[in-house]
């Protein structure tokens, strides 16, 4: 067995995804690159993929990885000899019910943004376009022709070819049985033959995880978390039906139906709303090419409303009842990037379904990261480092896997929530907020009160894409923010203690603020990599001589402690989570310092505490910190306290609140109330692509500082001018919501997209934030355009700011 003993990397797995990486990073020229096959390329999950190759996808990176991959396949026949059989025949999406229609008029409205050819169709266009389909209940549906099919499996080895014609190394029958590490990096692979012939070691500089849903288990091997749980994917082929021309793709998601022709025949798939989670007590040694056992009652439904749809399916025999499985993610996300525990151990794993049509971006952009050190644009929505590492725990997995396959064909409404997997993060004050109505929603694992039912309403969401359930009860909240005073629950943001000799000289580098002042003072800051991109939105207080707490959004606390340690380099610091440890407790509104007053003998007035400054206080009988800083702002504090205290803290201000009209407040009012004042959202408005001047954060990057990650950046930009700005929206109709990515029309033409939307309900408008480009243009420039934005189909006006629309000032939150 000719096995190198050492290689620049390690790729393991060789289906679609693998077969890619190893492609791209040939083709960038690596020399070295090694593929592990356990058996034979395509055996897991690549052989049995339906092969639909769609454009669009929920955000503008994964749409352009997606249509990469359709115009490298549309190549690769040409460069290796393998066909893949790609076939651009278009889509339909078909919809049942005008919540669906909607639906799909927002994501044509998103396609168009993104510059994706598509159409929106009515009931009698989609006959058209799909002529077997029987309309009964069907009320519009959207037209993609660009969309297609293709040969997963010669995809695979198309791939794998041009991997080895650039000179990498393919090997099948080898299985990775070890992997050796020594503190953060992985040393080398032991690897055995298939045949029990041969083994041996390859030393490596790094590893890529590609194995698919075998992914956890590599993961595992490695020491990093690769959260998926494999699932039983059902579909069936007909017989061959006469006279069967080719055909668009069909998909009908109220049915949890797809319908592909291939070869005169009919594949009917499905992603049902309750799926079979598959191999809980891990996937058997010898799994090559296999399938599941059928199981046609849980199929038979779907199959029913199928035969319905297309009439000539109840005609046709079927000649094939396919089960197989496929590898599924908490958040229907796929898994990309540098795995947090380590750093030499990439992942691309996961893939829900749509590997085909995202392996070749997915190759192309992981193979850029691991040449660059950087991530070529913003990849935060498959980024491995957010997940959670609670997120491995196998139980939960297999839970929350039965509800996320068939997400992929349920209404995408906004706010909603997972039905599966849920409690398992509360924060101190979980059961004191259940008592007083909240409606909890979930992030990262953490329950987070979202919003308050009144007396005798239904403590549900109830989804639809016009005004929610809740929307009257976030506008009380809001309001009462914006007149009184409300409070709300913080603890699920991200609290890292940075601490040591050098943690002052450390934060100065990593982040672009001044972090020099007194203790007590607070510093809203960014996180900035080479080319002034935002990796992280955080505060950092100032907590001793020699320690900081940095607080970030609960979902990125992962992502931005490892940007840390990854940046320690010689810095005598040491980082901690030190999340769980306080409970905080937002109190916000102009009566704000009213209630404070009432809990403690301190004094909150501008003189000993400003705005921007933390102090310790006694609170009841107990003891707190508070942060005088504000995301909805308004006047207020965060109040961080001991978990062992935070009860008594909560009955303290809950009840002095009642004699200054205190209201229990959620994330909804959080969001409406800073898109309102401007305040950009980390992972929507600002990302590690955004240049942090475009972004409009130049006044928190202090370029006198001599030495920090992205000033060079800065400067450069600060020179050449920016390219793009941020702008804020109101639509001056009050009726349409705004949620993100809905086209900006700048005098007549689309140029560019909301990066979030929400409601002002203190402006009395839907609200959003979204860069426009403005090369050359003054700000006078910007402003002078006539803008509206483009809702479901529907162009409406919007004014348009640089500076917030609510308290442009900011002298509210200074009171």
């Amino acid at each position: 067995m000719s096995l190198p003993t050492q290689a620049r990397v390690v790729i393991i797995g060789g289906g679609v995804v693998g077969c890619s990486v190893a492609y791209h990073l040939a083709k960038l020229g690596w020399k070295d690159v090694v593929l592990l096959e356990r058996k034979q390329l395509t055996s897991g999950t690549t052989w049995h993929a339906a092969g639909l190759i769609g454009q669009l996808r929920a955000s503008q990176n994964m749409t352009k990885l997606a249509r990469y991959s359709a115009e490298l396949y549309k190549g690769l026949e040409a460069e290796t000899g393998v066909a893949t059989g790609l076939r651009q025949g278009g889509s339909v999406s078909a919809a049942l019910t005008e919540e669906r229609l909607e639906e799909l008029y927002r994501q044509a409205a998103m396609a168009r943004a993104f510059g994706v050819p598509v159409e929106e169709l009515s009931p009698e266009e989609v006959k058209e376009k799909y002529e077997h389909i029987n309309l009964d209940g069907v009320t519009g549906g959207v037209w993609l022709p660009t969309d297609g099919q293709a040969d997963p499996a010669n995809i695979a080895l198309a791939l794998a070819k041009g991997a080895r014609q650039n000179g990498a190394l393919v090997k099948e029958r080898i299985k990775v049985t070890g992997i050796e590490r020594e503190g953060r990096r992985v040393t080398g692979v032991n690897w055995a033959a298939d045949d029990g012939s041969d083994q041996g070691h390859i030393a490596c500089e790094m590893i890529v995880n590609c194995a698919g849903m075998w992914g956890h288990e590599v993961g595992r091997m490695a020491g990093v978390n690769v959260p998926l749980h494999a699932c039983e994917h059902f579909y069936i082929v007909t017989e061959g039906i006469s006279g069967l021309g080719q055909l668009p793709v069909l998909r009908v998601p109220d049915e949890c139906a797809y319908y592909k022709e291939d070869a005169g025949k009919i594949l009917l798939g499905a992603f049902e709303p309750h799926s079979k989670p598959w191999g809980m007590k891990g996937i058997p040694d010898n799994f090559e090419f296999d399938q599941l056992p059928e199981d046609f009652d849980h199929f038979e439904p779907i199959l029913e409303a199928a035969c319905n749809r297309m009439p000539l399916l109840a005609e046709a025999g079927i000649h094939t009842f396919f089960n197989g499985p496929e590898s599924f993610t908490p958040d229907d996300a796929y898994h990309l990037g540098l795995a947090p525990e380590m750093d030499n151990v990439w992942v691309a794993a996961g893939f829900n379904s749509i590997g085909i049509q995202s392996a070749g971006g997915a190759g192309h952009a992981l193979s850029q990261w691991m040449d660059s050190g950087e991530k070529p644009f913003d990849l935060g929505d498959v980024d491995i480092s957010r997940m959670q590492p609670f997120q491995g725990n196998k139980h939960y997995l297999f839970e929350r896997s039965k509800e996320t396959l068939g997400l992929l064909y349920a209404d995408h409404f906004p706010y909603l929530q997972k039905r599966t997997a849920r409690g398992i993060r509360r924060t101190p004050f979980h059961h004191h907020l259940l008592e007083q109505g909240a409606v909890m929603g979930e992030i990262a694992g953490w329950e987070r009160a979202n919003w308050f039912a009144n007396e005798g309403q239904e403590r549900e969401y109830q989804y639809s894409w016009k005004r929610q359930n809740w929307f009257e009860n976030a506008r009380a909240e809001h309001m009462a923010i914006r007149e009184g005073v409300g409070m709300y629950d913080m603890s699920s943001f991200g609290k890292i203690r940075v601490e040591g000799p050098d943690a002052e000289a450390f934060l100065n580098y990593v982040g672009g603020g001044d972090y020099a002042g007194p203790v007590g003072k607070i510093v809203y800051t960014q996180f900035l990599n080479s080319r002034g991109g935002i990796e992280a939105d955080v505060t950092v207080t100032r907590m001793s001589e020699t320690a900081y707490l940095v607080v970030t959004p609960a979902a990125t606390r992962l992502a931005d402690q490892t940007w840390m340690e990854r940046h320690k380099g010689n810095f005598n610091v040491v980082i901690t989570d030190v999340t769980p440890g306080e409970g905080v407790l937002a109190v916000m509104g102009p009566k704000a310092r009213d209630v404070l007053q009432a809990v403690s003998p301190n004094d909150f007035t501008n003189e000993v505490n400003p705005f921007g400054t933390a102090q310790e206080i006694e609170l009841g009988m107990g003891l707190a910190r508070v942060h005088r800083v504000t995301y909805v702002g308004e006047l207020g504090w965060e109040i961080y306290v001991g978990a062992d205290m935070a009860g008594h803290a909560f009955e303290t201000l809950w009840e002095a609140g009642q004699a200054h009209g205190l209201k229990l407040c959620g994330m909804h009012m959080m969001d409406s109330c800073r898109i309102e004042k401007g305040f950009r959202h980390f992972g929507h408005d600002i990302t590690a692509e955004d240049h942090v001047l475009e972004a409009g954060l130049g006044f928190a990057v202090k370029t006198a500082k001599p030495d920090f990650i992205g000033r060079d950046a800065v400067l450069r930009k600060k020179d050449e001018g920016l390219a793009h700005r941020m702008v804020q929206f109101k639509l001056t109709d009050p009726e349409p919501l705004l949620y993100h990515n809905e086209p900006v029309i700048r005098d007549g033409e689309i140029v560019g997209y909301l990066s979030s939307g929400s409601y002002g309900h203190a402006l009395g408008g839907a609200m959003g934030l979204g860069y426009v480009p403005c090369k050359g243009e003054t700000v006078a420039d910007v402003l002078a355009s006539t803008y509206e934005i483009d809702v479901a189909g529907t162009r409406v006006r919007a004014e348009a700011s640089l500076k917030p629309m609510y308290d442009p000032k900011g002298e509210r939150a200074k009171a």
